[in-house]
């Protein structure tokens, strides 16, 4: 069985409440869930206390059990100190300009220099 530590969301609609939960990664996102270690309400202030509640002796055992936080989850207990940061996500590759609108923003950027040497 595959441990997962992620959020379940809760709450009415437009105004998410998450629940981060230690379920089977074959479960569903709102389903069965085996333990809930924390909460996540994305609607309060980022610095105020009640955003993100985690119960870290819960969340230690877990990750020693061998659960695997997904990423926003792993951001929360890298935050809360209970496990080492991950890097960032990169922006995808294929998100970036392609070949012709790099060359045509290499060309203005080349004609915006000359304008301003001469």
């Amino acid at each position: 069985m595959s441990l997962k530590i992620r959020l379940a969301r809760g709450g009415a609609k437009k105004r998410p409440f998450y629940s981060i939960v230690v379920t089977d990664s074959r479960s569903p996102r709102d389903g069965r869930f085996i333990e809930k270690i924390g909460t996540y309400n994305p609607m309060v202030a980022t610095d105020h206390p009640q955003r993100i509640q985690i119960h870290a002796e819960r969340a230690k055992h877990w990750l020693t059990v061998g659960a695997k936080p997904t990423d926003r989850v792993a951001l929360f207990l890298g935050r809360a100190e209970l496990m080492p940061m991950r890097p960032y996500r990169q922006t995808p590759k294929k998100s970036a300009p392609k070949a012709k609108a790099q060359e045509r923003l290499r060309l203005e950027e080349e004609a915006r220099k000359a304008a301003e040497a001469g």
